[in-house]
């Protein structure tokens, strides 16, 4: 394919640095993250830059912008998530099975690196210094795809990382960055027998463009529409507390709350459980039931009456939806019609319910009594993650070192053949 050979080169260099990543020392491999993360505080002013190259080029309204903007609070954060990364066990090489045959073959299963890791995503400068974390430490070359509008920001990262990884003797393209342009994209999805797997991170649309036509791997790494479930005996400070961090610790993130179910016996306490919401601007759109009971009870101007489509909305902003049900079942299969698999929560201190919410609801993380803003690789103890997989092959949830390795068998023997 033509677009494919104009991006060759991309590739046939992330396949021989493959070669020289292999066998790194894991004292060479946390020497190179550390590094990186002391190189990425030291240039703090060039990457803000940089930065604001692209977010002058973005309207600030649009919910990308947060997940684009870099600060200094953030680049530190970046570093620690490095460092920490650097101090977790090598995942590489465990012994994962073993066993003697009765004909004296030993057979052992051991992991190892996926090999080629290719992970596309949008205005997410973070990543980029995220995935060349994990795919180092876990032994993988990263090739990249960034979108155009972190363009800059992106460059600027990788300009780090590299002259970090030549500092120390090692070939720069053990992560590559594709150019921007969309023809990059498209060479991406045919590189078959380059890359081993492709990772999307970022929009439906772009999740569903990637996982319809890529010829290589793909572990999809799903949008999240988030329920949090305020049971009929649910703890109301708990409550409040739960939802207003769970929509407002970060509007823009995959694990934020878009949609509060309410049991219809709470209805009278639905404006004491949203009441901080309303020192955020968060906007509501509540079903019929919940819309009366919180006129002239939250302000008139963030509050508005749903529509169906307001229901399995990601909504990346400060927005959300209020469905009140009758029932246990009713949030079932509210979930179920509604929800991506994602993060779903419960607040109840009803035991039995909180356990058939766990056994029941069909998501990658499932909580009770607690914020899915904790749907997050360093909150898992797995330390930076390269995304939330939705799916079920493979990896599901927070996908840290050890979802990116794979294994192999080794088999030993003495002269051993097999007879017909």
């Amino acid at each position: 394919m033509e677009t494919l050979t104009d991006y060759q080169q991309y590739f046939n260099d992330a396949l021989l640095a493959g070669r020289q990543i292999t066998g790194l020392s894991a004292a060479t491999i946390s020497a190179v993250l550390n590094d990186v993360a002391n190189a990425a505080i030291e240039n703090t002013r060039h990457l803000l830059a940089e930065n604001q190259k692209d977010l002058d080029r973005m309207d600030p309204a649009d919910p990308k912008f947060d997940r684009l903007k870099l600060t200094e609070a953030r680049i530190k954060d970046i570093a620690n998530e490095m460092v920490n990364v650097a101090g977790l066990p090598n995942p590489l090489g465990h012994v994962l099975s073993e066993k003697t045959m009765p004909n004296g073959l030993h057979i052992s299963r051991i992991s190892v690196p996926m090999g080629v890791v290719g992970v596309i995503y949008e205005a997410r400068p973070n990543v980029t210094f995220d995935v060349f974390a994990l795919c180092f430490k876990t032994g993988n070359v990263s090739v990249l795809k960034g979108g155009s509008d972190a363009e800059n920001s992106n460059k600027a990262i990788i300009g780090v990382i590299h002259a970090v990884l030549e500092k120390h003797g090692l070939d720069p393209n053990v992560t590559v960055l594709l150019p921007a342009e969309r023809e990059a994209t498209e060479a991406l999805f045919n590189a078959v027998g380059y890359i081993d797997v492709l990772i999307p991170r970022g929009s439906q649309q772009l999740i569903n463009r990637v996982r319809q036509q890529s010829r290589v791997p793909v572990i999809e790494t799903g949008a999240g529409i988030v329920h949090t479930y305020f049971d009929k005996s649910g703890n109301l400070a708990h409550g409040a507390a739960i939802v207003f961090n769970a929509k407002t610790r970060r509007v823009s993130v995959c694990n934020a709350l878009d949609c509060l179910i309410i049991h219809r016996d709470r209805l009278a306490d639905l404006a004491e459980l949203v009441k901080p919401l309303a020192t955020k601007q968060v906007e509501i759109y509540a079903d019929e039931e919940a819309y009366d009971q919180l006129k002239h009870n939250y302000p008139d101007d963030l509050l508005h009456q749903a529509s169906p489509e307001h229901f399995g909305t990601e909504f990346l902003s400060y927005k959300m939806a209020i469905k009140t049900v009758n029932s246990f079942e009713d949030v079932l299969e509210h979930i179920a019609q509604n929800g991506s698999k994602h993060s779903e929560a419960i607040v109840t201190e009803d035991a039995a319910n909180a356990a058939e919410f766990l056994n029941k609801v069909d998501a990658a993380a499932v909580y009770v009594n607690a914020s899915t803003a904790f749907t997050d690789g360093a909150q898992f103890g797995l330390g930076a993650e390269i995304g939330i997989s939705t799916q079920k092959l493979h990896a599901r949830g927070p996908m840290g070192l050890q979802e990116l390795t794979s294994y192999k068998w080794l088999v030993k023997g003495d002269g051993q053949v097999r007879n017909p």
